[in-house]
């Protein structure tokens, strides 16, 4: 499967605002973005080049772009949420970020069982997890209310978690999910609503874009 391999701080400088893809780093003086928050690119320094007005397009694009590099997701794929999402009643914008944050991944990385949502998906990936009792290593994996993500038995063993019970109090755990601290599990309660939804995305830009 394909996927980005660059380096993450350089996804946060094209969109001039931290998208928090590096875990702990981000929150640290050490975080390139403070260093050097301006655009990548010969022309990133330029000042007048930063000012410009952006299109309508490119302000669509821009926040589409956004929205797949926060979650860690090819245009392929976020192009599959977009269409499911548009086949759902409700509103598109708001269906997609539900598809997106149901994701097994992004579960776990709420849950605060990892970092960052790239470290949270390597960890689905290398079958550290349990949804309903059964062995998931797919990242992308739906979840539904009543769904319940636990440890494997000899995963709970490793050092990695073991080590993350001293941190596991760090993120604050959203409503629409319980995290049972102690065995390191968690719940989905319910599909979470926009207001649940922390991050800093225009939804309806990323709809006019796939309208046109």
């Amino acid at each position: 499967m394909a996927r980005y391999i660059g380096p993450a701080c350089k996804l946060c400088r094209r969109e001039g605002m931290k998208l928090y893809l590096k875990g702990d780093k981000c929150y640290s003086p050490k975080c390139p973005f403070e260093a050097r928050g301006y655009p990548p690119g010969q022309h990133g320094k330029d000042a007048t080049f930063r000012r410009r007005k952006l299109s309508d397009y490119a302000m669509q694009l821009r926040e589409k772009q956004k929205a797949r590099r926060i979650y860690g997701i090819m245009e392929r794929q976020f192009r599959r949420y977009f269409h499911e999402a548009e086949r759902r009643t409700g509103l598109t914008g708001e269906n997609l970020l539900i598809l997106l944050e149901t994701r097994l991944d992004n579960v776990v990385y709420r849950l605060g069982l990892a970092d960052s949502r790239a470290q949270a998906r390597q960890l689905v990936e290398q079958g550290h997890f349990l949804v309903n009792g059964r062995e998931v290593n797919i990242p992308s994996f739906a979840l539904r209310p009543a769904d319940n993500i636990a440890l494997r038995v000899n995963s709970k063993k490793s050092t990695y978690f073991k080590d993350r019970r001293e941190l596991i109090g760090k993120r604050n755990v959203p409503s629409w999910l319980n995290l049972d601290a102690d065995e390191l599990e968690g719940r989905v309660l319910t599909l979470p609503t926009r207001q649940e939804i922390d991050v800093p995305i225009q939804e309806q830009l990323i709809v006019e874009f796939y309208s046109r």
